[in-house]
């Protein structure tokens, strides 16, 4: 028999600055997320006074610049932070990658005067965003959306529908890709439009399998006026914006994804260490450590892709295939992982009085957000055999 149960994670980090970084976050983790995580989920409640403190923590802005309020943090740190964050509650460690995403635009398109007007209070001043691509009939087509931006003078005005909005009605600001121009990719511009901007409504937030205390709304926009102040980049220049965000999205959605399974993991082997059948403990059983053996290597194979994939983006370096790579391994690994805790656990794995059937309906949402792992395929084979037909 053996007594010995889930372990924190081994992390290799750079700096000792990184090391307080992650010891701050399991700390928080504790004290603010863990406790209320089940009940909070079960009542559909979103923590928006917890993303307040995270935003003061500088817990929002951690791959930004500090010049703008940001934590300055490398991607290889910041993902496992967002790990260490989803492991406790998918809905704040998803919730902080979106916000990260929806700062995306700003941060590496905007002007220097637009920049230091709206990136501190995005960063570190309790505001919440949200990031608008997907619309009722373009989700995986992207560069098909039809919300409609028309020149009106010096602003612009908004038409259409956005759909699968997280933080939908609820944030402080959006992140907007509307069409300027003509058909395809080259006719869409990014805009920055705050949240309670005049014509825009959120519909009632969609009812879903997982993820209920994290609002995903559509999102309309009847007549809604931005300036052209707010406009983000160049016009027709959106879609490139959107993709670039995209790429360092999905590294996001890998780390959470992680971070959910190593949960499931720690579940199930509390329990099989502690529940006795036959005379001694499940974790006796050789077939069930040969599924916990499973279930660990999925989870470091996992962590290795997405820690490669940051570590060439933070050398300024090409990463878009390997971050699909890490977004596809990570999300059907998180899949397979919940699912395997779910059996180990037998019938109290499929009860809510474990946290076990949560992490499994959690990890499904992950196979699709952020590009569904059908797209992430695509992505990755045109990176070895070049552009379909050709």
């Amino acid at each position: 028999m053996t007594d010995h149960g889930p372990q924190p994670v081994e992390r290799q980090l750079p700096t000792e600055e990184a090391r307080d970084l992650l010891a701050l976050v399991r700390e928080l983790v504790q004290r603010e997320i863990v406790p209320q995580a089940a009940t909070e989920e079960e009542a559909g409640r979103f923590p928006r006074e917890l993303f307040r403190l995270l935003s003061s923590s500088g817990l929002l802005g951690l791959p930004y610049a500090e010049e703008f309020g940001g934590g300055d943090q490398p991607y290889e740190v910041y993902l496992q932070v967002l790990e260490e964050l989803a492991a406790a509650r998918l809905t704040v460690g998803l919730g902080v990658s979106v916000h990260s995403l929806s700062c995306h635009a700003l941060a590496g398109y905007g002007t220097k005067q637009q920049r230091a007007e709206h990136l501190p209070a995005m960063l570190g001043g309790g505001l919440l965003g949200a990031y608008c691509l997907s619309e009722p009939q373009s989700g995986s087509d992207a560069a098909s959306l039809r919300t409609k931006a028309t020149r009106d003078g010096d602003d612009w005005v908004l038409e259409g529908t956005k759909a699968w909005i997280t933080h939908g009605g609820i944030a402080d600001f959006y992140t907007v890709l509307a069409r300027t121009g003509g058909e395809g990719a080259h006719g869409i511009t990014a805009f920055l439009v705050p949240g309670d901007a005049p014509g825009l409504s959120a519909a009632a937030p969609e009812r879903k399998m997982g993820m209920k205390g994290s609002p995903t709304s559509q999102l309309h926009f009847d007549g809604v006026r931005v300036p052209d102040a707010r406009r983000l980049g160049d016009e027709g220049q959106g879609f490139t914006i959107a993709l670039s965000a995209l790429d360092s999205g999905r590294l996001g959605i890998a780390a959470c994804a992680v971070g959910v399974a190593q949960a499931a993991l720690d579940a199930a082997l509390a329990f099989v260490s502690e529940r006795r059948q036959f005379g001694r403990p499940l974790v006796d059983f050789q077939g069930l450590r040969f599924m916990l053996a499973d279930m660990a290597t999925q989870i470091e194979a996992g962590r290795a892709l997405y820690l490669t994939a940051a570590r060439l983006r933070d050398q300024g370096l090409p990463f878009s295939r390997q971050a699909a790579m890490a977004k596809l391994f990570a999300t059907d690994a998180a899949m397979r992982v919940t699912t395997d805790a779910v059996q180990l656990m037998g019938g109290y794995g499929y009860t809510a009085d474990f946290p076990a059937e949560r992490y499994m309906r959690e990890a499904k949402v992950l196979q699709i957000v952020e590009g569904t792992n059908q797209i992430q395929r695509m992505v990755i084979a045109r990176h070895l055999a070049g552009p379909e037909g050709q």
